[in-house]
């Protein structure tokens, strides 16, 4: 397994390694051990503008996923891309550490990519249930306000086809 993150923004210190080692966690957690999933982490402006080509949203985002949807089994799960100034903004309104943040930011991500959808509140419930077992795995518990406002509002973080 292996999660190869670029940090494409210059604004927030982001822990290469922790994101890989939170994608890691997750794969294996769900699974897919073998999995590789590509972590790109940018600045607001690089989201909005994604958000905006692949889902049609004008409007910035915490997270975007892009499943890699091909006819065989393939290594590759797919690509998250971070925004590392909203993560930021959302760890200082929860006032928790942005390492802790961006942990579940990611964690959301890979499940997004393995098929969970949090579009459906019942289903939402399920994929946050899921993140707080992985985040917990092998670690003290995860603050309960991560998940604050998660279940009471529309989700942020959005399932799209990777781009050729």
């Amino acid at each position: 397994m292996s999660a190869a993150v670029t940090n494409r923004q210059a604004r927030v210190r982001v822990s290469r390694a922790r994101l890989a080692r939170a994608v890691e966690r997750a794969l294996t957690a769900l699974g897919r051990a073998a999995g590789d999933v590509d972590v790109l982490v940018v600045d607001d402006p690089a989201i909005k503008r994604l958000n905006r080509i692949h889902r049609g949203v004008d409007r910035r985002t915490d997270v975007l996923a892009f499943p890699l949807e091909t006819p065989g089994p393939s290594p590759l799960v797919g690509q998250i891309v971070i925004s590392a100034e909203t993560a930021r903004r959302q760890a200082r309104r929860l006032d928790i550490p942005l390492a802790t943040e961006l942990d579940l930011l990611v964690t959301h991500g890979v499940l997004h990519l393995v098929g969970y959808d949090d579009r459906d509140p019942v289903e939402a419930r399920l994929m946050h249930e899921r993140e707080r077992q992985i985040l917990s795995t092998g670690r003290r518990q995860p603050p309960a306000r991560l998940w604050h406002g998660l279940l009471d509002s529309p989700p942020s973080v959005s399932v799209s086809p990777m781009s050729p």
